[in-house]
């Protein structure tokens, strides 16, 4: 190419690679103030999104999520922005190392999940059961977000209603939760009579995770290209600098 047309092209990669990274750190920004409403006000959350929502509020606390992710998805929106319309090597490269970190330790949670999905099953049981009996009528947080779910699932704690046994809200009630009783009569004590309304949550959230697997997968597999196209143009304007 000529130096004109290589002049061409990097500046449309330049301008490319600028409103990629605006649009990043807009998102960035978004899901920073998504993250900071969840905190302030979790129940409208639940009410916009759904059954989904609350089962993911179980396992991790969307807000302190959210705010990371969003914080992170700022810091590399600044850096890729800020280094393409400066064309500073510094925060180019500084905007590639985090990308590929980044990538890196999404492949790798990738290959935990997939090898040791049963492990991660395992753990998931023995922190939240106990916190269940630790929290559950006392944390009003957890105790909303658990009953949202349990009613709208029709399921009764993560293994079943004995979770609950001996929790603060056992302890001053003497009863299980409401949506683990059948019109509010007696505890499901047989579960022959009762059937899905004994049914732990577990099983659920799992159904629900492998239901969305292919949309989650397609999510990931788009994002993982973005990134590795993001890592490409950055070390192309680097290298281009060089030049210049």
């Amino acid at each position: 190419l000529s130096p004109g047309a290589k002049m061409g092209c990097f500046t449309f990669i330049k301008v490319m690679m600028i409103l990629f990274n605006l649009a990043i750190f807009l998102g960035g920004g978004t899901l920073l103030g998504v993250g900071i409403w969840v905190s302030v006000d979790g129940q409208s959350f639940l009410d916009i999104f759904g059954t989904v929502s609350s089962s993911v509020l179980q396992v991790v606390n969307v807000s302190y999520f959210l705010i990371v992710i969003g914080a992170i998805l700022l810091v590399i929106g600044f850096l890729g922005c800020c280094g393409a319309q400066k064309e500073s090597k510094c925060l180019l490269m500084m905007f590639f190392s985090v990308v590929l970190i980044i990538f890196i330790a999404e492949v790798a949670a990738a290959v935990v999940a997939l090898v040791y999905t049963g492990l991660a099953e395992t753990l998931l049981m023995s922190v939240v059961t106990p916190l269940l009996k630790e929290k559950y009528g006392e944390d009003k947080g957890l105790t909303q977000i658990w009953n949202v779910t349990m009613w709208k699932v029709h399921c009764c704690g993560l293994n079943n209603y004995t979770d609950f046994t001996d929790s603060p809200w056992y302890n001053e009630y003497k009863t299980y939760p409401g949506p683990c009783l059948v019109r509010g009569s007696l505890p499901l004590a047989r579960p022959h009579l009762h059937g899905c309304f004994l049914q732990g949550c577990f099983t659920q959230i799992l159904e629900e995770i492998r239901t969305n697997a292919g949309v989650v997968g397609g999510v990931a597999a788009g994002i993982a290209a973005l990134e590795i196209a993001a890592m490409a143009v950055s070390m192309y304007l680097y290298c281009q600098l060089d030049q210049k």
